[in-house]
Protein backbone atom coordinates (compact mmCIF):
# COMPACT_ATOMS: atom_id res chain seq x y z
CA UNK A 1 0.00 0.00 0.00
CA UNK A 2 1.99 3.06 -1.39
CA UNK A 3 -0.91 5.50 -0.77
CA UNK A 4 -2.96 5.38 2.43
CA UNK A 5 -6.11 7.75 3.13
CA UNK A 6 -6.98 8.27 6.81
CA UNK A 7 -9.80 10.26 7.17
CA UNK A 8 -9.86 11.95 10.98
CA UNK A 9 -6.09 12.01 10.48
CA UNK A 10 -5.68 15.15 12.60
CA UNK A 11 -7.97 14.31 15.29
CA UNK A 12 -6.54 12.34 18.57
CA UNK A 13 -6.50 8.69 17.62
CA UNK A 14 -5.90 9.62 13.85
CA UNK A 15 -3.37 11.69 14.52
CA UNK A 16 -1.70 9.29 16.39
CA UNK A 17 -2.07 6.66 13.48
CA UNK A 18 -0.57 9.15 11.28
CA UNK A 19 2.75 9.73 13.02
CA UNK A 20 2.74 5.34 13.46
CA UNK A 21 1.94 5.15 9.45
CA UNK A 22 5.06 7.45 8.40
CA UNK A 23 7.42 6.07 11.09
CA UNK A 24 6.85 2.61 10.40
CA UNK A 25 6.01 2.10 6.68
CA UNK A 26 7.20 4.13 3.41
CA UNK A 27 3.68 5.09 2.47
CA UNK A 28 2.42 8.31 1.08
CA UNK A 29 -0.40 9.86 3.59
CA UNK A 30 -3.30 11.93 2.71
CA UNK A 31 -5.38 13.26 5.75
CA UNK A 32 -9.07 14.18 5.12
CA UNK A 33 -10.28 16.03 8.11
CA UNK A 34 -12.97 18.68 8.41
CA UNK A 35 -10.87 20.36 11.08
CA UNK A 36 -13.85 20.73 14.28
CA UNK A 37 -12.85 21.82 17.54
CA UNK A 38 -11.50 18.62 18.19
CA UNK A 39 -8.47 18.29 15.48
CA UNK A 40 -5.83 20.60 14.85
CA UNK A 41 -3.54 20.78 11.80
CA UNK A 42 -1.07 21.13 14.54
CA UNK A 43 -1.03 17.32 15.33
CA UNK A 44 0.57 17.09 12.31
CA UNK A 45 3.57 19.22 12.58
CA UNK A 46 6.62 17.70 11.64
CA UNK A 47 5.93 15.27 9.82
CA UNK A 48 7.44 15.57 6.24
CA UNK A 49 5.75 17.22 3.37
CA UNK A 50 6.94 15.36 0.61
CA UNK A 51 4.77 12.05 2.63
CA UNK A 52 1.93 13.76 3.83
CA UNK A 53 -0.47 16.42 2.98
CA UNK A 54 -3.94 17.51 4.39
CA UNK A 55 -7.08 17.87 2.21
CA UNK A 56 -9.84 19.85 4.61
CA UNK A 57 -13.20 18.56 3.96
CA UNK A 58 -16.21 16.74 5.32
CA UNK A 59 -15.97 12.83 4.98
CA UNK A 60 -19.62 12.89 4.52
CA UNK A 61 -19.34 15.00 1.22
CA UNK A 62 -19.12 12.98 -1.75
CA UNK A 63 -17.29 15.73 -4.10
CA UNK A 64 -14.48 15.33 -1.78
CA UNK A 65 -14.68 11.90 -1.01
CA UNK A 66 -14.75 10.17 -4.03
CA UNK A 67 -12.02 11.29 -6.01
CA UNK A 68 -9.51 10.69 -2.61
CA UNK A 69 -10.53 6.92 -2.22
CA UNK A 70 -10.07 6.49 -6.03
CA UNK A 71 -6.19 7.91 -5.90
CA UNK A 72 -5.27 5.85 -2.94
CA UNK A 73 -4.71 2.38 -2.38
CA UNK A 74 -6.28 1.42 1.02
CA UNK A 75 -8.23 3.89 3.54
CA UNK A 76 -8.25 4.12 7.17
CA UNK A 77 -11.40 5.27 8.83
CA UNK A 78 -11.05 7.60 12.02
CA UNK A 79 -13.11 10.44 10.90
CA UNK A 80 -16.20 10.33 13.87
CA UNK A 81 -17.49 12.64 16.43
CA UNK A 82 -16.98 10.84 19.60
CA UNK A 83 -17.41 12.85 23.05
CA UNK A 84 -20.54 11.26 24.79
CA UNK A 85 -21.29 14.44 26.61
CA UNK A 86 -21.29 16.33 23.39
CA UNK A 87 -24.22 13.81 21.78
CA UNK A 88 -26.38 14.28 24.57
CA UNK A 89 -26.74 17.72 24.16
CA UNK A 90 -26.83 17.13 19.95
CA UNK A 91 -27.05 14.71 18.46
CA UNK A 92 -26.98 15.83 15.09
CA UNK A 93 -23.25 15.73 14.46
CA UNK A 94 -22.97 12.43 15.64
CA UNK A 95 -25.55 10.97 12.57
CA UNK A 96 -24.05 13.50 10.36
CA UNK A 97 -20.27 12.12 10.59
CA UNK A 98 -20.36 8.53 11.92
CA UNK A 99 -23.49 7.11 9.94
CA UNK A 100 -23.62 9.58 6.75
CA UNK A 101 -19.90 9.91 6.62
CA UNK A 102 -19.47 6.18 6.78
CA UNK A 103 -21.68 5.62 3.90
CA UNK A 104 -20.72 8.09 1.90
CA UNK A 105 -16.60 6.38 2.18
CA UNK A 106 -18.51 3.02 1.99
CA UNK A 107 -19.92 3.92 -1.91
CA UNK A 108 -16.60 5.55 -2.34
CA UNK A 109 -14.69 2.33 -1.99
CA UNK A 110 -16.96 -0.05 -3.34
CA UNK A 111 -16.83 1.41 -6.52
CA UNK A 112 -13.70 1.70 -6.70
CA UNK A 113 -12.30 -1.42 -5.10
CA UNK A 114 -10.18 -0.30 -2.29
CA UNK A 115 -9.28 -1.90 0.56
CA UNK A 116 -11.08 0.02 4.18
CA UNK A 117 -10.76 -0.19 7.64
CA UNK A 118 -12.96 1.00 9.82
CA UNK A 119 -12.07 2.09 13.23
CA UNK A 120 -14.63 1.90 15.94
CA UNK A 121 -15.49 1.76 19.69
CA UNK A 122 -15.99 -0.66 22.48
CA UNK A 123 -18.76 1.36 23.72
CA UNK A 124 -21.19 0.08 21.07
CA UNK A 125 -21.70 -2.97 23.13
CA UNK A 126 -22.93 -1.00 26.30
CA UNK A 127 -21.54 -1.92 29.45
CA UNK A 128 -20.46 -4.35 32.37
CA UNK A 129 -21.18 -4.77 35.81
CA UNK A 130 -18.66 -3.34 37.96
CA UNK A 131 -18.20 -7.25 39.45
CA UNK A 132 -18.89 -8.49 36.25
CA UNK A 133 -15.77 -11.21 35.51
CA UNK A 134 -16.50 -10.89 31.28
CA UNK A 135 -15.51 -8.94 28.82
CA UNK A 136 -16.49 -8.01 25.49
CA UNK A 137 -15.96 -10.21 22.46
CA UNK A 138 -16.44 -9.94 18.98
CA UNK A 139 -19.08 -12.19 19.53
CA UNK A 140 -20.52 -9.65 22.11
CA UNK A 141 -24.52 -8.59 20.92
CA UNK A 142 -24.33 -4.45 20.64
CA UNK A 143 -26.04 -2.58 23.57
CA UNK A 144 -25.06 1.07 22.56
CA UNK A 145 -26.15 3.72 25.07
CA UNK A 146 -25.65 7.03 24.00
CA UNK A 147 -26.40 9.04 20.77
CA UNK A 148 -22.74 8.22 20.41
CA UNK A 149 -22.08 4.92 20.91
CA UNK A 150 -25.27 4.14 18.78
CA UNK A 151 -24.09 6.26 15.71
CA UNK A 152 -21.04 4.15 15.62
CA UNK A 153 -22.72 0.78 16.26
CA UNK A 154 -24.86 1.73 12.89
CA UNK A 155 -21.73 2.52 10.99
CA UNK A 156 -20.41 -1.08 12.10
CA UNK A 157 -23.23 -2.34 10.69
CA UNK A 158 -23.05 -0.67 7.73
CA UNK A 159 -19.22 -1.77 6.67
CA UNK A 160 -20.66 -5.46 7.61
CA UNK A 161 -23.27 -4.95 5.19
CA UNK A 162 -21.48 -3.64 2.44
CA UNK A 163 -18.80 -6.32 2.71
CA UNK A 164 -21.42 -9.17 2.49
CA UNK A 165 -24.15 -7.60 -0.09
CA UNK A 166 -21.46 -5.69 -1.64
CA UNK A 167 -17.97 -7.59 -1.07
CA UNK A 168 -16.17 -4.53 0.17
CA UNK A 169 -12.67 -5.15 1.47
CA UNK A 170 -12.98 -3.99 4.53
CA UNK A 171 -11.90 -5.24 7.93
CA UNK A 172 -13.18 -3.18 11.67
CA UNK A 173 -11.67 -2.79 15.17
CA UNK A 174 -13.51 -1.96 18.06
CA UNK A 175 -10.99 0.10 20.87
CA UNK A 176 -11.30 0.44 24.18
CA UNK A 177 -10.24 4.45 25.72
CA UNK A 178 -7.68 5.54 24.28
CA UNK A 179 -5.04 8.22 25.68
CA UNK A 180 -1.39 9.84 25.08
CA UNK A 181 -0.31 12.53 22.89
CA UNK A 182 -2.73 15.31 20.79
CA UNK A 183 -5.91 14.32 22.87
CA UNK A 184 -8.06 17.42 23.34
CA UNK A 185 -8.00 18.64 26.62
CA UNK A 186 -11.89 18.23 27.19
CA UNK A 187 -11.14 14.21 27.65
CA UNK A 188 -10.71 12.72 31.21
CA UNK A 189 -6.91 11.91 31.29
CA UNK A 190 -5.87 15.04 29.34
CA UNK A 191 -8.62 17.38 31.10
CA UNK A 192 -7.24 16.04 34.71
CA UNK A 193 -3.60 16.28 33.54
CA UNK A 194 -3.98 20.18 32.20
CA UNK A 195 -5.38 20.97 35.39
CA UNK A 196 -3.19 19.50 37.65
CA UNK A 197 -0.70 21.69 35.44
CA UNK A 198 -2.65 25.03 36.15
CA UNK A 199 -2.64 24.31 39.73
CA UNK A 200 -6.48 23.21 39.54
CA UNK A 201 -8.03 20.39 41.26
CA UNK A 202 -8.88 17.24 39.21
CA UNK A 203 -13.02 16.82 38.37
CA UNK A 204 -13.88 13.42 39.10
CA UNK A 205 -17.27 12.05 37.80
CA UNK A 206 -19.90 10.87 40.76
CA UNK A 207 -18.06 7.98 43.24
CA UNK A 208 -15.44 7.21 40.58
CA UNK A 209 -16.26 3.85 40.26
CA UNK A 210 -16.91 3.13 36.73
CA UNK A 211 -13.99 0.94 34.85
CA UNK A 212 -12.37 1.77 31.22
CA UNK A 213 -10.11 -0.39 29.73
CA UNK A 214 -7.46 1.78 28.63
CA UNK A 215 -5.01 1.97 25.92
CA UNK A 216 -2.07 4.47 24.75
CA UNK A 217 -3.21 5.66 21.38
CA UNK A 218 0.43 4.58 19.95
CA UNK A 219 -0.64 0.50 20.90
CA UNK A 220 -3.88 1.31 18.89
CA UNK A 221 -1.87 2.61 15.90
CA UNK A 222 -0.07 -0.44 15.89
CA UNK A 223 -2.97 -2.75 16.21
CA UNK A 224 -4.69 -0.98 13.35
CA UNK A 225 -1.78 -1.19 11.30
CA UNK A 226 -1.64 -4.94 11.98
CA UNK A 227 -5.19 -5.25 10.84
CA UNK A 228 -4.83 -2.77 7.65
CA UNK A 229 -1.82 -5.39 6.63
CA UNK A 230 -2.33 -9.00 7.70
CA UNK A 231 -6.50 -9.02 8.78
CA UNK A 232 -8.72 -11.14 6.98
CA UNK A 233 -11.51 -9.03 5.23
CA UNK A 234 -15.19 -9.07 6.59
CA UNK A 235 -13.48 -9.88 9.86
CA UNK A 236 -13.60 -7.84 13.31
CA UNK A 237 -11.28 -7.36 16.13
CA UNK A 238 -10.95 -5.96 19.32
CA UNK A 239 -7.97 -3.86 20.49
CA UNK A 240 -7.08 -3.90 23.99
CA UNK A 241 -4.12 -3.57 26.13
CA UNK A 242 -5.64 -5.28 29.67
CA UNK A 243 -5.77 -1.72 31.21
CA UNK A 244 -8.72 -1.36 33.07
CA UNK A 245 -8.78 1.05 35.72
CA UNK A 246 -11.51 3.15 37.49
CA UNK A 247 -11.73 6.95 37.08
CA UNK A 248 -10.77 7.06 40.94
CA UNK A 249 -7.44 5.44 40.17
CA UNK A 250 -6.76 7.05 37.43
CA UNK A 251 -7.14 10.17 39.12
CA UNK A 252 -5.35 9.16 42.59
CA UNK A 253 -2.68 8.10 39.56
CA UNK A 254 -1.84 11.22 37.79
CA UNK A 255 -2.00 13.53 41.10
CA UNK A 256 0.92 11.18 42.64
CA UNK A 257 2.80 10.99 39.29
CA UNK A 258 2.70 15.43 39.46
CA UNK A 259 3.71 15.22 42.61
CA UNK A 260 0.35 16.17 44.56
CA UNK A 261 -1.41 14.44 46.83
CA UNK A 262 -3.83 11.71 45.98
CA UNK A 263 -6.46 12.83 47.44
CA UNK A 264 -6.37 16.38 46.25
CA UNK A 265 -9.62 16.06 43.83
CA UNK A 266 -13.05 17.62 43.75
CA UNK A 267 -16.29 15.55 42.58
CA UNK A 268 -18.87 16.73 40.48
CA UNK A 269 -21.72 15.92 38.83
CA UNK A 270 -22.32 12.42 37.57
CA UNK A 271 -22.49 12.10 33.79
CA UNK A 272 -26.15 11.20 32.47
CA UNK A 273 -26.36 7.56 31.32
CA UNK A 274 -22.76 7.07 32.59
CA UNK A 275 -21.69 3.61 31.58
CA UNK A 276 -19.92 1.33 34.17
CA UNK A 277 -17.63 -0.65 33.15
CA UNK A 278 -16.17 -1.77 29.92
CA UNK A 279 -13.03 -4.43 29.22
CA UNK A 280 -11.85 -5.66 26.18
CA UNK A 281 -11.06 -9.57 25.47
CA UNK A 282 -8.18 -9.01 22.59
CA UNK A 283 -7.04 -12.51 22.05
CA UNK A 284 -8.33 -12.86 18.36
CA UNK A 285 -5.92 -9.61 17.60
CA UNK A 286 -2.48 -11.36 19.13
CA UNK A 287 -3.15 -14.77 18.43
CA UNK A 288 -4.38 -14.25 14.70
CA UNK A 289 -2.01 -11.27 13.86
CA UNK A 290 0.93 -11.51 16.86
CA UNK A 291 -0.02 -8.09 17.77
CA UNK A 292 1.44 -7.30 21.42
CA UNK A 293 1.03 -3.77 23.02
CA UNK A 294 4.39 -1.77 23.68
CA UNK A 295 2.84 -0.18 27.32
CA UNK A 296 1.62 -3.15 29.16
CA UNK A 297 2.01 -1.30 32.51
CA UNK A 298 -0.77 1.48 32.38
CA UNK A 299 1.81 3.96 35.08
CA UNK A 300 4.36 3.80 32.67
CA UNK A 301 2.07 4.70 29.79
CA UNK A 302 0.48 7.58 31.93
CA UNK A 303 3.74 9.08 32.88
CA UNK A 304 4.72 9.49 29.08
CA UNK A 305 1.52 11.60 28.23
CA UNK A 306 1.80 13.64 31.29
CA UNK A 307 5.07 14.78 30.18
CA UNK A 308 4.05 15.12 26.73
CA UNK A 309 1.19 17.16 27.59
CA UNK A 310 4.52 19.35 30.11
CA UNK A 311 6.35 19.50 26.95
CA UNK A 312 3.25 20.57 24.46
CA UNK A 313 1.79 23.40 26.66
CA UNK A 314 1.17 25.16 22.97
CA UNK A 315 -0.53 22.52 21.66
CA UNK A 316 -3.01 22.18 24.23
CA UNK A 317 -3.45 25.65 25.92
CA UNK A 318 -5.54 27.67 23.30
CA UNK A 319 -8.33 24.95 23.95
CA UNK A 320 -8.10 25.23 27.77
CA UNK A 321 -9.98 28.04 29.15
CA UNK A 322 -13.02 27.60 26.35
CA UNK A 323 -12.98 23.77 27.13
CA UNK A 324 -13.26 24.57 31.19
CA UNK A 325 -15.87 27.65 31.06
CA UNK A 326 -18.29 24.86 28.84
CA UNK A 327 -17.78 21.98 31.89
CA UNK A 328 -18.74 24.76 34.54
CA UNK A 329 -21.57 25.57 32.64
CA UNK A 330 -22.92 22.17 33.49
CA UNK A 331 -21.39 21.88 37.02
CA UNK A 332 -19.04 19.63 36.27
Amino acid sequence: MERVLVTGGAGFVGANFVHHLVGRTTADVTVLDKLTYAASEASLAGLPPDRVRLVVGDVADQTAVDPLVASHDAVVHFAAESHNDNSLTDPGPFVHTNLIGTFTLLEAVRKHDKRLHHVSTDEVYGDLELDDPKRFTEDTPYNPSSPYSASKAGSDHLVRAWVRSFGVRATVSNCSNNYGPWQHVEKFIPRQITNVIDGIRPKLYGSGENVRDWIHADDHSSAVLAILERGRVGETYLIGADGEKNNLEVVRLILKLMGRPEDDFDHVNDRVGHDLRYAIESGKLRQELGWQPQFRDFESGLADTIRWYREHEDWWRPHKDRTEAAYALKGQ
